[in-house]
């Protein structure tokens, strides 16, 4: 046992530090070489398992956690926003808001948030780079035909996992980078750019190649959520179709014959606006075989939906009641908790792994509610705060019977000391300011909550679950005519969070103009600040829609505040210049000090509504547990039984001078600047959003190429420097 786990080890690790050409180059009896390594499926499996550090490395610091997706998708859409002001961080800034309509382009430093080494298009070659040596390893045995066209085994497994990986990496390539290098063979580079639609069209049939010759979720022991899956690379096959279908913007610069499919054709586009003559005339259009990928898309998401493995979907919450009393009553929220307490969610088809205590998590220091607790020692310790909502969103957008929308966004953060504070509207990081945040990761909510040291949570990363199978499905048969199947499935995702009833699909629909429009609306709801919005926007074609439609919202907002004290928005809502707030014992009210669901009837309550906050209900003794030392949570934990935060005049207007703001402050309540702040910075919520985007030009999104990607031959479009 010990032999076979040490052999796994090296060959993990071969495939982790070296590179692909190197490792199948040697010929040192010393080394374990490409033959051995895949002679038996042991030695296979653990191939594999360097290709999946790879992969989760770049997820977590290039792509998912520390990368792009922080810089731009959990920051850059009319739901999400960013905590800090536009000229702290112009390198996240500038093209998170589309470079100021392209105006910014020329100007933009290559390397203002990527490095050369550490960028994700490195990062992510690095992991195709590894897939490609197991995929031309696999290829090359003698039994290949025997692998591939046989009953389903280890070998063709991990090979069909090798294959996920490879087309996941190039999917996100293509999100931030639009056209990119090709590269199929380990340490053969590609000479020039390829067309992406040619990229999709090849990864699209390799993964209907495998997808039959794998084993879905849960069907073997070994097949975990954290192991690319046949339900995974379904699902994947549907999310690409949906990539490939969808608007994008585009280069002029590369010829007229640059765009081709994989048989040689050329593509042939509807355009949408006009050119963006500030960014090299880019255009913003889909392919006019648009239809033929949403056909594919409803095959491979309906087939996850007819079976999905071991994966789950909730209409009901499984749990019934908390041992304190707590209301549950929250499918959506069960989602969330579960992945708070380590578990693989139900619902999830794959999420890439995480372990506590070590590494650099990202959830929740940058996409959950955020902790003003130092790096070490805290309850909970520092989490940054990224993932901010925008406040038009939560007050008027979000409807306040959605069961979704406290799980999704925190208006309360943490001291860090044990006790709840209001996040306030002016721009900064941690609880101290930003605004709104995400709310979906919270170490309070933790079963077992690290606070030995920020970023290191052990919460794993979500990649994809069932929800994104039925609104991918749902959105395709739309796009397609289907109404009534659309229909059927918006609503399976929509009324599991309302009240019987009160869903109200039909009205949902008319006032989203299209049942197409609906659903696309319903994803920003199911994934509010997980950073989903950006992209669906901009592939579906309604990004310069919705931005023109939120900004007007935001100023309205904002000039009612500023006029009037307050603003009401269309779903009964108002947000207020003030509130007033008050820190209480809840564990000697309620039982419990980490709320759930509000509770039916409870909506007046100032510490159950907004419900999913406060503290975890015993801070002390998860200090103890992790090892936090006597002294320091003597030292840093500073609530005592004070630890709840009451908020009343949050979804409701209280006159500053009327009986009963005077009747709260009497009670202890303190009156607190809120809304007012949005006055004050205006510019940060109203003005740089979307910065000058004029809602017709061609939205520049993409990153450039780096001086060392374009020294080796690759130039850039849309404006961008070459050097």
């Amino acid at each position: 046992m010990k032999k076979i786990l040490y052999l796994t080890l090296c060959i993990a690790g071969l495939f982790t530090v070296s590179s692909c050409d190197d490792f199948f180059e040697t010929k040192s009896p010393s080394t374990v070489d490409a033959d051995f390594v895949f002679s038996n499926d042991e030695t296979t499996r653990a191939a594999m398992y360097g290709v999946y550090e790879a992969w989760r490395a770049a997820c977590q610091g290039n792509v998912f956690g520390d990368g792009l997706y922080y810089a731009l998708d959990v920051a850059g859409s009319d739901i999400e926003k960013h905590p800090e002001a536009f000229s702290n961080q112009p390198g996240r800034h500038y093209p998170e808001c589309l470079y100021q309509n392209g105006t910014y382009t020329s100007s933009y430093g290559l390397t203002s948030y990527q490095t050369e080494s550490g960028s994700a298009y490195v990062q992510l070659y690095s992991a195709i780079a590894k897939a490609n040596a197991v995929i031309n390893a696999i290829e090359g045995k003698d039994n290949y035909e025997e692998i591939i066209n046989g009953e389903i085994s280890t070998q063709s497994q991990v090979y069909g996992e090798a294959i996920a990986c490879r087309a996941a990496c190039y999917r996100e390539l293509i999100r931030y980078y639009g056209d990119v290098p090709f590269q199929l063979k380990a340490g053969v580079a590609a000479e020039s750019l390829t067309s992406r639609y040619y990229i999709y069209d090849f990864i699209l049939q390799d993964l209907q190649r495998v997808a039959p010759k794998m084993y879905r979720v849960g069907e073997t022991v070994a097949m975990e959520k954290n192991i690319f899956s046949r339900t995974f690379v379904e699902g994947l096959i549907g999310r690409i179709a949906l990539d490939a279908a969808g608007y994008q913007t585009r280069r002029t610069d590369l010829g007229d014959n640059f765009y081709i499919r994989l048989d040689g054709s050329p593509v042939s586009f509807e355009d949408k606006g006009n050119p963006n003559s500030n960014a090299a005339g880019a255009h913003y259009g889909r392919p006019t075989y648009y239809a033929e990928l949403y056909n594919l898309a409803k095959t491979y998401f309906k087939a996850v939906i007819d079976n999905p493995g071991s994966a789950k979907w909730y209409d009901v919450d499984p749990r019934i009641k908390g041992a304190n009393g707590e209301i549950y009553n929250n499918p959506y929220q069960y989602f969330f908790q579960q992945m708070n307490d380590l578990e693989y969610a139900d619902e999830s088809i794959y999420e890439y792994a995480q372990t506590q205590g070590t590494g650099n998590d990202a959830r929740p220091y940058s996409y959950g509610r955020p902790s003003d607790g130092g790096s070490s020692n805290a309850f909970p310790c520092k989490s940054y705060g990224q993932g901010r909502i925008n406040p038009a969103f939560y007050w008027g957008v979000f409807d306040p019977k959605d069961a979704r929308r406290d799980v999704s966004v925190a208006i309360t953060g943490s001291t860090g000391g044990g006790a709840e504070r209001l996040i306030p509207f002016t721009p900064n990081s941690k609880a101290t300011g930003g605004g709104p945040s995400l709310n979906k990761w919270d170490e309070c909510r933790m079963a077992s909550p690290y606070c030995l040291k920020q970023r290191t949570s052990g919460i794993n990363g979500p990649y994809m679950r069932m929800a994104e199978m039925f609104l991918g499905y749902a959105e395709a048969c739309a796009a397609t005519g289907d109404e009534a199947t659309a229909k059927t499935y918006l609503a399976r995702v929509r009324e599991r969070s309302f009240p019987a009833g009160q869903a109200f699909t039909d009205q949902f629909i008319a006032s989203c103009g299209s049942t197409y429009n609906a659903v696309i609306q319903e994803r920003g709801f199911e994934y509010a600040g997980e950073g989903d919005r950006r992209w669906t926007l901009i592939r579906s074609g309604l990004l310069p829609d919705k931005i023109k439609e939120f900004k007007e919202l935001t100023k309205k907002m904002i000039d009612g505040l500023e006029t009037q004290g307050y603003y009401t928005f269309a779903n009964g809502n108002q947000i207020s210049a003030y509130v007033w707030t008050k820190l209480v014992d809840a564990k000697s009210l309620y039982g419990y000090r980490l709320t759930t669901q509000c509770p039916e009837g409870m909506e007046d309550d100032p510490v159950l509504n907004p419900g999913w906050r406060g503290q975890n209900n015993d801070w002390i003794s998860a200090g103890r547990t992790n090892g936090v030392t006597e002294a320091n949570i003597t030292k840093n934990y500073t609530a005592g039984d004070l630890t709840n935060l009451a908020i009343k005049g949050l979804f409701r207007y209280i006159d500053p001078n009327g009986a009963e703001a005077q009747a709260l402050e009497a009670d202890g309540y303190a009156k607190v600047a809120y809304g007012s702040q949005l006055v004050e910075k205006r510019d940060e919520y109203q003005t740089y959003l979307f910065y000058d985007y004029d809602y017709t030009s061609a939205p520049i999104y993409l990153m450039p190429f780096t001086p060392n990607v374009v020294a080796s031959g690759f130039s850039n479009g849309y404006g961008f420097n070459q050097k």
